[in-house]
């Protein structure tokens, strides 16, 4: 069983979840599952990413052509390089795994031009790109992973110049859950760093689908050890059972901020 909090990832761990997802498609077919027909299948996100957030962030990003989009915990590249591809921007896109950023840049040709999109290690609190450089900035349930919310949320405001905007995704503990007023709320923290809330927008449907997946996790718990091996498949499942008692107090929003002008 792991021996690290389930939300906590590490670049091992993280490491580790990327080869498990691309491993045999297994985990591909059980996320289209969960999701159904909300799910874009051409980004083969292993995250909550649907149509209606693909859809805030084109609608949040206001981005012309040629600008420049970052993807704050990029992963394999999905959602930063299908927003790229429709947008026509180019793109960068951070991660703290190693071999998430490799995939990424394997998957590039599938979706832009040669050139157009790269693929760097790094953090949330230290992504190492200039100031003010991004015309956008994306994060598909990835920014609230930071161990440090405060360092992240500066750094989003650095690389983005003045007043270009960021949209990402945040799942938290509703008003129903009697922890929720533990929780510091975004637009505190949001506000603190500088960054305006433009918009916050339910993100629906996502915690359903949440609970699917975790079911479909324990089901095929036998081909999952079979397919990506006993530790992988452990994290899986501490990470559903560690949220099963929380999926009806979930509420999960995509936010757009903008940069200071």
């Amino acid at each position: 069983m792991p021996t690290t909090d389930p939300f906590t990832f590490t670049t091992e761990r993280s490491d580790r979840f990327h080869r498990a997802y691309a491993a045999g498609g297994l985990q591909g077919r059980l996320y289209a599952e969960a999701f159904g027909p909300e799910r874009p299948a051409e980004v083969d996100a292993a995250s909550g990413c649907t149509w209606q957030v693909l859809g805030e962030m084109v609608k949040g990003l206001r981005l012309r052509p040629d600008e420049l989009l970052v993807d704050l915990g990029c992963g394999r590249g999905g959602t930063g390089l299908w927003l790229a591809r429709a947008l026509s921007a180019r793109l960068v896109g951070v991660d703290v795994s190693p071999e998430g950023v490799a995939m990424a840049a394997e998957r590039a040709a599938a979706f832009v031009a040669p050139g157009r999109a790269r693929f760097e290690v790094g953090t949330f609190e230290s992504t190492g790109l200039p100031d003010a450089c991004a015309d956008g900035v994306v994060s598909m349930d990835a920014l609230p992973l930071s161990p440090d919310r405060t360092a992240a949320l500066r750094e989003l405001a650095r690389i983005l110049r003045p007043g270009a905007r960021a949209v990402f995704t945040s799942t938290v503990l509703g008003p129903s859950h009697p922890g929720h007023e533990r929780i510091r709320p975004w637009p505190d923290s949001l506000a603190e760093a500088g960054l305006t809330v433009e918009n916050a927008v339910r993100q629906s449907g996502v915690e359903r689908a949440w609970g699917r997946l975790h079911a479909l996790w324990e089901r095929d718990e036998a081909e999952l050890r079979a397919t990506i091996g006993d530790q992988a498949t452990d994290d899986l499942l501490a990470e559903g059972r560690a949220l099963r008692p929380l999926l009806d107090h979930l509420v999960t929003t995509i936010y757009t901020v903008r940069a200071g002008s």
